[in-house]
């Protein structure tokens, strides 16, 4: 990941099958709604989580959990890009 992006977590909805393992992987990023489908918070994900949140992505047994890139809109203006 580039280190002049933040990591966030990213749910393929159509991929999801509300196991809920994700929730209980990265409780401080990702909750269940009322029918064990996640709902992400948009934090990055800080260092200390990555590990955590790398094994939520790899364990999810649809696939559909993923981390991305993402530039903050500061970073954004830094490269010109708005």
């Amino acid at each position: 990941m580039d280190p002049r992006t933040d990591t966030v977590v990213d749910i393929d909805r159509t991929a999801c099958r509300g196991h809920g393992l994700c929730a209980e992987l990265l409780p401080e990023h990702i909750t269940l709604d009322e029918w064990g489908y996640p709902l992400v918070d948009d934090t990055p994900i800080p260092a200390r989580t990555a590990t955590r949140a790398r094994r939520a992505a790899t364990d999810c047994p649809a696939l559909a959990l993923k981390l991305s890139s993402r530039q903050t809109e500061a970073q954004a203006r830094q490269a010109g890009h708005t």
